[in-house]
């Protein structure tokens, strides 16, 4: 007869007991973080027994969970374009929505001749390390305003083993001086202070500079704009993501500066999510 220490200790139960606590999906992927094995491999191995520190390791992370801690910050990690990234507190979670901005800035990059690209507001390095490995021959610069930010961002690019990207510390252009690029890109923070979905879910924990910006959440954008153009070669692009119910006030911001091409791209649930426009210089 099996014993009630095995059963606890079966994969399946481990599984289902944080079930009870967590989203089904969350217990899977915490469950494989500590095995070290690919998710795929759970589905055969579901009567295997986990070794003791494995499980309390586990039922660790689901408490953790279960108070509300970002999975990506329990275990570390996010995939985000074709790779996992490392993440921490210090920087904020990629999203899947920010992948967008990637495909639309590639398009407006040619992959046949050197370019320059600035990232700003690296964070994990999500956009930066993204376009540096899909347009080998472009040199990208990545600022942050946070120190512990780029120390991630490094670590991600030293693990991607990607070579033409740099990251400089300092908030927006400033580490930029005298510096101009074929295409700025930035998913800056863009709540306003105050919005209750700030004490909500996942954003309780991340960092707090990286989400809200202003009493309207637009004064990263508003910077971004009005300073891009010194920045931006001629034909140069910039890109920036936003909140769904911004896109019209940010086609403001660019066109008062003399972008021209100004449009808003939608995301895959058709809210506003980038806007970008073209630097005539």
């Amino acid at each position: 007869m099996e014993s009630q220490t095995a059963r606890a200790r079966r994969l399946d139960d481990l599984l289902q007991d944080a079930r009870k606590r967590i989203e089904a999906i969350d217990a899977e992927f915490l469950l494989v973080h500590v095995l070290r094995k690919p998710r795929s491999w759970l589905f055969a191995h579901r009567d295997d027994l986990a070794p003791d520190e494995a499980a309390a390791a586990f039922r660790a992370l689901v408490s953790r969970r279960a108070a509300g801690e970002p999975v990506a910050y329990l275990t570390g990690q996010r995939g985000f374009w074709r790779f996992d990234l490392a993440v921490s507190p210090a920087t904020l979670i990629p999203r899947p929505e920010t992948e967008l901005l990637v495909e639309l800035a590639l398009e407006r990059l040619a992959g046949d001749r050197p370019l320059r690209i600035a990232d700003l507001g690296t964070g994990s390095g999500a956009i930066g390390l993204a376009l540096a490995f899909e347009r080998p021959l472009a040199q990208v610069v990545a600022t942050d305003a946070s120190a512990a930010a780029l120390d991630v961002a490094r670590a991600n690019a030293a693990a991607l083993q990607l070579r033409n990207v740099e990251f400089r510390e300092g908030d927006w252009f400033a580490p930029l001086a005298g510096e101009r690029f074929d295409l700025i890109a930035s998913n800056p923070p863009y709540v306003a202070l105050g919005d209750p979905h700030l004490d909500e879910g996942d954003l309780r924990f991340e960092p707090a500079s990286a989400l809200s910006s202003g009493a309207d959440g637009f004064d990263a954008l508003r910077a971004i704009t009005s300073r891009a153009p010194a920045h931006l070669g001629e034909d140069g692009w910039l890109l920036v993501e936003h909140g769904w119910d911004q896109g019209a006030t940010v086609r403001d911001l660019f066109a008062a500066v003399g972008f021209i091409e100004v449009e808003t791209a939608r995301d895959l649930e058709g809210r506003d999510r980038v806007t970008l426009g073209c630097w005539p210089g």
